[in-house]
């Protein structure tokens, strides 16, 4: 039976987050609402023996206490009141109409319904997942009881980059200690989706290869000397650690593609000429490509390629690749 009460904040326990799957919650509107009309609509507790429980209203309760008020309007339970799974999915509905979940509160919640609550996978699966608008699929429950096991600096960085699932997936495969040193290599990048996924990629493999955690291929000098420009902006420094790390990954390819410059540079080419190899050195020849506005452009242009046969650098590239 349900009574409303004011109850001091004080006789509730603010510790007990049983029913609760807030993670990083935005307070800023709800708190602009409380301070402009107070609270619209009761919170709702459950009588305990020493004190009250909280089913719904975790937010609104920390905003008046926030403020200052001693207690709070309260629906209460009664003490009598033992089925813990359907009060959680009376908190589950009452968010999903205020509020919604966001990605981190999703796996929570998820992973609540299976340890705590007992519910088998196969119910998960069927009535909640819909309850998520997530697709009702195995592979995604397993994904996100994946995610609510992760640390929380980890989480935080899946929810303010907006991680996709496979890459959550990858991620989740990693050790604790191999997920925290990822962290402090891909937080200062601001990658993106696609780059997340070759950075992963890379590491991935050169973990499989040369039998290393990523904490020991962090330690190589050239990921150090990437994380250490500051002055980089993040994309430039996502490039420069993407380079670093396929040169970990393919040494030969990154030897070759270090003595390529160094020839290119040694034929001092104008500006506006780009001469490249064949993708990954896969085939015979070169591309040279150069723009030009004049009549006069083009033939400095010309001129300055005719004198490229003369070169022993550029006998040395063609004979290279």
């Amino acid at each position: 039976m349900k009574t409303i009460q004011t109850i001091p904040i004080s006789h509730i326990d603010l510790a007990d987050e049983t029913f609760s799957v807030n993670f990083m919650p935005d307070l800023r509107r709800l708190r602009s609402s409380v301070e402009e009309i107070g609270l619209i609509q009761p919170v709702l507790l459950r009588k305990k023996q020493d004190g009250y429980q909280i089913i719904c209203g975790f937010r609104r309760i920390s905003i008046i206490k926030e403020m200052g008020a001693s207690d709070i309007l309260s629906m209460v339970l009664d003490e009598e009141e033992k089925d813990d799974l359907r009060l959680f999915f009376i908190s589950l509905n009452e968010n999903l109409t205020t509020r919604g979940f966001n990605t981190i509160e999703k796996a929570i919640a998820l992973d609540k319904l299976i340890h705590m609550f007992q519910i088998d996978s196969a119910t998960a699966i069927k009535r909640y997942l819909p309850l998520f608008d997530l697709e009702v699929d195995e592979k995604i429950l397993k994904t996100y009881l994946s995610l609510a096991q992760m640390e929380k600096e980890i989480k935080l960085y899946v929810l303010n980059e907006e991680v996709s699932r496979t890459n959550i997936r990858r991620i989740s495969a990693l050790s604790s200690k191999d997920r925290m040193a990822l962290l402090s290599l891909i937080s200062p990048l601001k990658l993106g989706e696609n780059r997340l996924r070759e950075i992963l990629t890379f590491l991935e493999e050169i973990t499989k290869r040369d039998r290393l955690t990523i904490r020991e291929i962090l330690k190589r000098p050239e990921i150090q000397a990437v994380l250490s420009h500051q002055e980089l902006t993040p994309p430039q420094r996502a490039d420069r650690m993407k380079k670093a790390l396929m040169s970990l990954r393919y040494p030969q390819m990154h030897n070759m593609e270090t003595k390529f410059e160094k020839k290119r540079k040694e034929l001092n080419l104008p500006p506006n000429v780009s001469l490249q190899h064949q993708p990954f050195f896969e085939g015979k020849g070169l591309k040279m490509e150069f723009q030009f506005e004049t009549v006069k452009d083009y033939q400095l242009i010309i001129s300055s390629l005719s004198n490229l046969t003369e070169k022993k650098e550029f006998k040395e590239i063609l004979k290279s690749t």
